[in-house]
């Protein structure tokens, strides 16, 4: 586990990792420091944090990480973990420290933007991830999306809820509609061996939340790494996906290779999200079904809007838009959104993480679409994020073997834990959302 250990400047790339490696001077120097200091040592004592003795919960390793949080609030704090100034004794006890200062509050004050200059690119851009990085925290299915436990109980309620669509209650206009909420019980001790099942379990919940069967033609955007490709041509289904790395379209076709299905898929590869409405017209009413695997959470808010809007247009009449995604909860803090936002800058760069309403409304005021059903998973996402991290734990060797260098290992490492930590504490939750055409015979 040497990846939780102190590590050595010298030892991070500073072309690659700017920010990580110099440390940044916040407006108000030292008297600033002193209290980011002070205020984390606070936030530690209400937490309950042990900073001292013989079982720290973390130890500061160098004074300067506190620099980094007078500088750049919750992304310096990230930083200085990924710098190795500070330090947990593994990965599991770096998410209950998280899960301890998000609860207590605690949200430290940065004068200015989370900025980061240069330097290399995030991860995440477009939701995708590429495959070398996705092999070492999956399981066997090549994919970064997360699971469905086979032991949680789902029930099932019709919820009347309030219509957003323009002329709401006005004429033939309802001014509410229903959608089925199925709230799935927590998985019973998930361990790493059930990932697999766990994430072809969400594939096939999706592809029934979509309605699809030998003939449907689909079209996932954008790929999730080949599971949703793979397990719809072993059901005869059609299908076409679109992805924005080479190494993501490339890997696809292997699978399909491996899998006896050579040329059962189109795999489309788009230069950016910007050409997806262009990609739209040319295949207006094309698919019976559209669907995504933890993309959604990925867009920011304008590119959700038209991310939509691209779906509703490539529906076929009767047609079906299904997407997995990570949504905040009810319970989701002030804390939390400070502590999300250490994410954009090495991981996931435009994550914009919404509430299930949010998007009932996003489809409501900007598309021809209507949410039908939605499931709820919160712990479900907790425990695969666990698996996933406990997985990558054990591939951090190899990872390094792929290029992978420490100060990336901790940021992933980070990126893991934190989102685990916000969803153990009910703040994040795993949601699927089937939409359908509002006027069946067509769009409006």
């Amino acid at each position: 586990m040497a990846d939780f250990t102190r590590t050595q400047k010298s030892s991070i790339d500073a072309a690659a990792w700017p920010a990580v490696a110099a440390v940044p001077m916040p407006r108000g120097g030292s008297v600033r420091t002193k209290l980011a200091e002070a205020a984390f040592a606070r936030a530690c004592a209400k937490a309950g944090l042990a900073l001292e003795g013989e079982s720290p919960d973390l130890t500061v390793e160098r004074a300067e990480v506190f620099q980094r949080v007078a500088a750049r609030g919750w992304t310096g704090l990230a930083e200085g973990y990924m710098a190795g100034e500070w330090s947990t004794t593994s990965s599991q006890v770096l998410v209950d420290d998280l899960v301890a200062l998000v609860g207590a509050g605690y949200r430290p004050v940065s004068p200015r933007p989370s900025a980061v200059p240069g330097g290399r690119r995030p991860v995440g851009a477009a939701g995708e991830l590429p495959p070398d990085l996705t092999q070492h925290f999956a399981g066997s299915v090549a994919s970064h999306a997360q699971g469905h436990f086979g032991t949680g109980v789902p029930t099932t309620e019709r919820t009347r809820v309030k219509s957003h669509t323009p002329g709401a209650g006005r004429g033939n206009e309802p001014s509410h509609h229903f959608m089925d909420v199925t709230d799935i019980g927590a998985p019973l001790d998930a361990h790493r061996d059930d990932l697999t099942d766990a994430q072809l379990r969400s594939v096939a919940m999706l592809l029934e939340a979509a309605s699809t069967n030998a003939g449907t033609h689909l079209l996932e955007m954008p790929c999730s790494g080949g599971a949703v490709v793979t397990q719809a041509v072993a059901k005869r289904i059609t299908v076409d996906t679109v992805s924005f790395d080479e190494r993501i379209a490339r890997g696809v076709e292997e699978q399909l290779i491996m899998a006896g299905a050579e040329g059962s898929a189109r795999v489309d590869l788009l230069s950016s999200t910007a050409e997806i409405p262009e990609l739209a017209h040319q295949r207006r009413g094309v698919y019976d079904a559209v669907v995504s695997m933890n993309a959604f959470e990925a867009l920011p808010a304008a590119e959700q809007t038209a991310y939509l809007q691209a779906a509703e247009e490539m529906l076929a009449p009767g047609g079906r838009v299904a997407v997995q995604t990570i949504v905040r909860t009810g319970a989701f803090s002030r804390a939390a959104g400070a502590a999300l936002t250490s994410l954009r800058p090495y991981s996931w760069p435009r994550l914009n993480v919404v509430t299930v309403d949010d998007i009932d409304r996003l489809v409501d005021k900007h598309t021809g679409l209507r949410v039908t059903a939605v499931t709820t998973a919160p712990e479900h996402l907790a425990a695969s994020l666990k698996l996933q991290r406990m997985t990558f734990d054990a591939h951090l060797r190899d990872a390094a073997a792929d290029g992978y260098d420490v100060v990336f290992r901790r940021m992933w490492t980070w990126q893991f834990a934190l989102r685990e930590a916000l969803a153990r504490l009910g703040m994040l939750d795993l949601a699927q959302v089937t939409m359908v055409q509002r006027h069946r015979r067509g769009r409006r």
